[in-house]
């Protein structure tokens, strides 16, 4: 069987962890933080996991 290819754009945006999570930029974040809260705009810095619910797909892509 052929191998699988590395969806070359998934893996720019996203970095797989010791335990198999992928973790990336939060969305939300290029413009209009006039809308948004400290708080928010706070919380949206750095990174975050990945939902799991959204994980096994994004794996896949990651050529496995």
């Amino acid at each position: 069987m052929p191998k699988f290819k590395t969806h070359r754009a998934s893996a720019k945006r996203f970095k797989k962890t010791a335990n198999g999570g992928l973790k990336g930029a939060n969305a939300y974040t290029s413009h209009r933080f006039h809308g948004k809260t400290k708080k928010q705009r706070r919380q949206l810095r750095g990174t975050s996991m990945m939902n799991h619910t959204t994980l096994k797909n994004y794996v896949h892509m990651m050529g496995r």
